[in-house]
């Protein structure tokens, strides 16, 4: 019990949590956009796309600040900028890994480069 009760608190609170993978096919078109808008560099529709991704959550491998940059991914219907982001580490048009949430950070999954 007391095991797992580490084991839990390492993964949450260390961020030592590891997403699980989604094939960039699986992803909503409009993430396969922004995908596209990353990699040129932009013009991104949202003032805040590019900004530094924290990672409070730690639902991300720990890396030092500034590593992360989330983007947002459009949400059809809606006209504020919604729930669903990209969340990319690394070097800015070349990330070394870059990560799905539908749920506002709640959960990620990992997309293959």
């Amino acid at each position: 019990m007391l095991r797992t009760l580490l084991f839990l608190w390492l993964t949450v609170f260390l961020g030592l949590a590891q997403a699980q993978e989604m094939a960039s096919a699986d992803l909503p078109g409009e993430a396969r956009e922004t995908l596209r808008l990353i990699a040129q560099g932009g013009p991104f529709p949202h003032r805040r796309d590019g900004v530094i991704f924290n990672n409070f959550e730690k639902q991300l491998p720990h890396m030092q600040r500034g590593y992360y940059r989330e983007y947002t991914v459009a949400t059809p219907g809606i006209r504020h900028r919604g729930a669903r982001r990209i969340v990319c580490g690394g070097a800015a048009r070349k990330p070394a890994a870059c990560y799905y949430s539908a749920d506002h950070y709640r959960s990620f999954r990992k997309i293959p480069a």
